[in-house]
């Protein structure tokens, strides 16, 4: 499975809100959490659902014609997404393999 030498932080912002990152082997932060939560549990566990929630995953290009993926559950609400933009699109879909 790609990325499953990946690590979770999850972390307290500074609103007072827990949010989670993802960190490849070699450190580079290769995801992230678009929204504080509340309780430190809501952050695991959107940081836990991945692919296999049925959620809508998105690759597009941004502003600056990198590509980029987000991840939108299904009430339309962004629940991850890059935190790079990729110059190939392949390099940005294999980032986004990293949830599944």
């Amino acid at each position: 499975m790609a990325g499953e030498d990946d690590k979770f932080e999850v972390y307290e912002d500074k609103a007072g809100e827990y949010r989670w990152r993802r960190f490849a082997k070699n450190g580079q932060q290769v995801g992230r959490s678009t929204e504080g939560y509340k309780k430190k549990s809501d952050a695991e566990a959107n940081m836990k659902r991945g692919a296999k929630a049925g959620d809508k995953l998105e690759v597009y290009k941004d502003k600056a014609g990198e590509y980029r993926w987000r991840r939108t559950a299904s009430n339309g609400q962004v629940v991850g997404a890059s935190s790079e933009g990729y110059k190939k699109k392949s390099d940005c879909e294999a980032n986004a393999e990293r949830l599944s």
